[in-house]
């Protein structure tokens, strides 16, 4: 989390350089989950301790993509450019749910599929349009040491649309690499019920993708990473501005079996566009 108060960022970080999770594809839909406190040979004790839920799942389709995310943490810290001067925030707690989707309008020659999950092929270079929009809801709160507008604790409710490009680049039959980005504006307020009933804040939104990937006749090996930034305070004179990242870094590597257990015909990996 960022918190911005009269032009000076602070950053409010979790100890969570790394968690052991469980992750899982299904057909087009990628799960990962991760839960607990992360793996202490690689945490800095002086940083204190963040216990961690990291829910999310991520469906490409030819045509559209889903986004879900349940994601709460508790205890952050902060530190300097060299990483020095550490103070903990053990009270720290932040929960954020949502949703995102897109339509990838050039869906005939640029394959989401193809880039993230490796279930298709994409042999030519191409890249799509994107639209599409999410809905958000965080809670920020702690006993003390978070302070925002007089309150310890932040409420937000958001929803906008986002537009973005995407590209695949083809290296050759086996090498590719993929990024898309897209931005947004969304709306919100507090509460659901406050909408027509106070100010409503208007919020930027941006949501980045890159994968690099590798594939064979019986197997692929993919490298993936996202992020996705909203703002649940956000003013036009740096005064109180909060921003929340949450990325997700994926290794994949896919096997092939060479035929259906339960039909018995031959798998076979479709390409974009078709081979003949």
């Amino acid at each position: 989390m960022e918190k911005e108060v009269d032009g000076k960022v602070k950053n409010f970080t979790p100890n969570t350089p790394m968690s052991l999770g469980f992750g899982v594809s299904i057909n087009n839909t990628i799960i990962n989950l991760s839960y607990g406190y992360g793996l202490n040979f690689m945490k800095d004790d002086d940083k204190g301790r963040t216990k961690a839920l990291d829910f999310q799942i991520h469906n490409y389709g030819r045509k559209f993509i889903i986004d879900l995310f349940i994601q709460k943490y508790h205890g952050f810290y902060t530190s300097d450019d060299s990483d020095k001067n550490i103070k903990l925030y053990p009270d720290l707690n932040i929960q954020q749910y949502g949703a995102f989707g897109q339509y990838v309008f050039n869906n005939k020659k640029f394959s989401y599929k193809a880039a993230f999950n490796q279930n298709e092929r994409q042999l030519k270079s191409a890249g799509s349009f994107l639209l599409g929009g999410g809905v958000y809801f965080t809670k920020i709160g702690s006993d003390s040491s978070f302070v925002h507008k007089s309150k310890n604790s932040l409420r937000n409710f958001q929803f906008g649309v986002s537009g973005g490009y995407a590209y695949t680049w083809a290296i050759n039959q086996r090498w590719f690499t993929s990024g898309s980005a897209t931005m947004g504006v969304n709306l919100g307020t507090e509460r659901i019920n406050d909408f027509g009933k106070r100010k409503i804040e208007v919020y930027p939104t941006f949501f980045p993708r890159i994968s690099v990937g590798y594939n064979k006749e019986n197997w692929s090996l993919g490298l993936s990473y996202i992020n996705n930034l909203i703002f649940s305070s956000f003013t036009d004179n740096n005064t109180g501005n909060i921003g929340l990242a949450s990325g997700n870094l994926q290794i994949g590597y896919i096997w092939r079996l060479n035929s259906n257990p339960f039909s018995g015909k031959k798998s076979s990996t479709e390409t974009i566009p078709p081979e003949h």
